[in-house]
């Protein structure tokens, strides 16, 4: 076996590589220091620079001068806060980024008796546009200070300098008793250093709290809506993802159910770019958030920045929104075409008069009796109808039974009966076609109903989300972890009335027709479901009226319907001779 020996040139080579680690670590290691006090230097020399421009500020008026050769997001002092209020809202500016920080609705609080605030830092604007050289400025990192020769109370203005006359300028005022906030956008002497071949743009976006005790139910009603062109009203999709870019927009409003924040040009403007996002995923009692909207507002203009905005922060009620004339009434949703206008100008103007005397609750029973009571004509056609078709029931199976295996015959002489009975099957129809824009519009109304809102009735605390009279320790799907009373009420009501009319409502089933019972029976049970996470006053109002309709058809049927007079006038309808008509006659 060979001898191991110690290779002189292996030696020579550890040693060369074991020197320039060492050369390597110590240069390393004097770099570092070097560098160290490099920045050192730096910083003294910066925080000199600012201590200089500091006191050469003191000496022009205190204005903060950053210039575009060396301007930077890093703020020469703390951030301040700065406070507009009236009686209806308080609303709070940071001079970081002079954007609000917060907006307090004094007279309201959330389903858990905290302050109500639409803005908590949840909200960011930011003015975007860029520099000759190429650098884009975020005004939401820029540093603003008070400008105290035009603030005062009620007004406040703020400036971001670039130079000792170069600034940006934010103005906002609040009046007396108003939910509304002008904010404008001003500049000077921007034209010399910012890249007017780029668009300027302003960019909104908020993080819609949870204000109710069903999220879901909230988050069905949440959602961002907007004006453009003459008076036309838009939103976006209140699930998932949506986005739009929208011409000649009057106003952008991320809707929060029973909240607004609402946003005004003074002039119309184009490319608008809204953005929503769905939040909620499941009924969960830990969520905080429903919606996260953002916008992209394009600002034209070549030189310097004039632009005025109004800002609306407050409650979503239409009388609140209708009284500042400027058409963000609109934002509430009381259903489109004809329900809309019913609700605009009946039901609101009635229950608005009715519950400036009576308690919330009985305002709501109230209205429901005037409106069967409206519709009494309708319910008594349709129950006359259904007592013709009762009668001709015999006669109907009998047709069936003789003609069962020739369906055009069968129909041909069921039409021939109903034609000398002088009856018509879809009689029973026409009535609750007439009631449907009554419904719908109803159910429209409440959910949107502000003066609801944390208004109690017997056992329901508030009358703008459910009744629950038992919490569950789980949750069972598309009903909920509790039980509200009034739905199952309405549903008892509904069972009742399907009961009365199903024997002679229908005429008997053709053959290969779907079973009505089980459709007509599957109807309370879907309101119990359906209605459980929904508004208790909207449960209040199904359950009286289904069960004053069920009053009603008694009242008819004991004491103004007589059911032998119907079948006389039937008998004799038969006799009279049956009326041609041209067509036939040919």
């Amino acid at each position: 076996m060979e001898e191991k020996k110690l290779d002189p040139y292996q030696l020579i080579g550890f040693v060369l590589i074991a020197l320039i680690m060492t050369w390597m670590l110590m240069r390393q290691q004097e770099q570092n220091l070097n560098n160290q006090a490099k920045v050192k230097s730096e910083s003294e020399s910066i925080r000199e620079s600012e201590n200089k421009l500091l006191r050469q500020n003191s000496k022009q008026s205190n204005k903060e001068s950053v210039g575009p050769e060396n301007l930077n997001y890093s703020s020469l002092k703390e951030e301040e806060f700065y406070q507009l209020e009236n009686n209806f809202i308080k609303i709070v500016i940071s001079s970081k980024g002079g954007q609000i920080t917060k907006a307090n609705l004094k007279k309201f609080d959330n389903y858990l008796k905290e302050p109500l605030n639409l803005v908590d830092n949840n909200q960011t604007t930011d003015l975007v546009f860029r520099l000759i050289d190429g650098r884009q400025i975020n005004t939401s990192k820029l540093n603003f200070q008070i400008n105290k020769n035009k603030s005062k109370k009620g007004r406040l203005s703020i400036q971001a300098f670039f130079a000792e006359d170069t600034w940006i300028e934010f103005q906002y005022s609040l009046l007396p008793d108003s939910y509304l906030l002008n904010y404008s956008i001003t500049s000077s002497n921007l034209q010399g250093i910012m890249d007017v071949s780029e668009q300027n743009r302003l960019e909104w976006s908020l993080k819609s709290f949870r204000n109710s005790k069903s999220v879901e139910y909230e988050n069905r009603y949440t959602e961002l809506t907007y004006g453009y062109e003459n008076d036309k009203v838009n939103e976006l999709s209140i699930s998932g993802i949506d986005e739009e870019k929208v011409d000649e927009i009057q106003w952008i409003s991320y809707k929060q159910h029973f909240f607004n924040s609402i946003l005004i040009p003074e002039e119309k403007i184009n490319n608008v770019v809204l953005k929503s996002e769905n939040l909620v995923q499941s009924e969960d009692k830990k969520e905080k958030y429903t919606k996260f909207y953002s916008s992209v507002i394009p600002l034209n203009g070549s030189g310097d920045f004039n632009f005025k905005f109004k800002w609306y922060f407050g409650p979503s009620q239409y009388s609140t929104l209708s009284n500042y004339n400027i058409g963000i009434e609109k934002s509430v949703n009381y259903g489109w075409g004809i329900f809309g206008w019913i609700n605009k100008y009946i039901f609101i103007p009635l229950f608005n008069f009715i519950s400036s005397f009576m308690p919330f609750g009985i305002s709501i029973i109230i209205m429901t009796i005037i409106v069967r009571l409206a519709m009494s004509p309708v319910t008594y056609r349709s129950y006359v109808s259904q007592v013709k078709m009762k009668i001709l029931r015999p006669e109907i199976e009998e047709i069936n039974k003789k003609f069962s295996k020739d369906a055009v015959k069968r129909q041909q002489e069921t039409m021939s009966l109903y034609s000398r009975a002088g009856a018509n099957p879809m009689s029973g129809c026409l009535p609750a076609l007439v009631q449907l824009p009554v419904f719908y519009a109803l159910f429209s109304f409440f959910p949107v109903a502000f003066a609801l809102r944390q208004k109690s009735f017997l056992w329901a605390d508030d009358l703008s989300s459910y009744d629950s009279i038992l919490e569950l320790p789980f949750n069972i799907p598309f009903y909920g972890d509790h039980i509200s009373l009034f739905p199952i009420l309405a549903s008892i009501a509904i069972f009742i009335y399907t009961m009365m009319t199903m024997g002679q409502q229908q005429p008997p089933p053709q053959p290969g027709m779907p079973n009505m019972k089980f459709i007509m029976y599957l109807m309370p049970l879907m309101m119990l479901f359906f209605f459980n996470n929904y508004s208790s006053g909207l449960s209040l109002y199904y359950f009286v009226s289904n069960l004053l309709t069920i009053l009603l058809m008694v009242v008819i049927k004991n004491f103004v319907v007589n059911e032998s007079k119907i079948l006389l006038q039937i008998e004799e309808n038969k006799k009279k001779p049956r009326r041609v008509s041209g067509f036939s006659a040919r």
